[in-house]
């Protein structure tokens, strides 16, 4: 169990503490401009989907498919709905403060940009043939190109 959730929770945690920085650096650096702490959010939002890269990339080569998509995907919507529910008491706001709307933008954004970047991971391994599918065919078929074994007759 330890094995299979600790690395999930390992990703979670990391994407929600680029939130958290993000939020500490427009809370501290930008003030009250608006223009500045879009920009430190959208920097932020890219910096989550940068992350996924080599975190898909990593993940990818050890585990299939479903279990990467499944994985990855809790360690997203979990970390997402930290950032967006315990994220902005942060940065000095409530989660609701200015409206569902926001929130529902948060989420998406953050899931979308998360996904983006998993997506470039997992194509970069599997151009590089480094994906655990690609290996296993790769062994079949090293198995399978050798003599078999040869039968003796009494």
């Amino acid at each position: 169990m330890k094995e299979r959730w600790l690395p999930v929770g390992l990703i979670a945690g990391g994407l929600f503490l680029v939130n958290v920085v993000a939020r500490l650096v427009v809370r501290f650096a930008a003030g009250n401009d608006d223009d500045k702490q879009v920009t430190i959010g959208l920097w932020a939002l890219f910096a989550v989907g940068a992350v996924m890269i080599p975190v898909a990339f990593w993940y990818g080569r050890r585990h299939p498919m479903l279990r990467l998509v499944a994985d990855l995907g809790i360690a997203v919507v979990s970390a997402c709905v930290l950032a967006v529910l315990v994220g902005p008491f942060v940065s000095g706001a409530t989660p609701f403060g200015d409206g569902v709307g926001l929130v529902f933008r948060q989420f998406f954004y953050f899931v979308g940009l998360s996904a983006i970047g998993a997506v470039l991971g997992v194509l970069a391994l599997m151009t590089l043939g480094w994906d655990y599918r690609s290996q296993s065919w790769k062994r079949y078929i090293d198995r399978a190109g050798t003599k078999p074994r040869r039968i003796v007759r009494r």
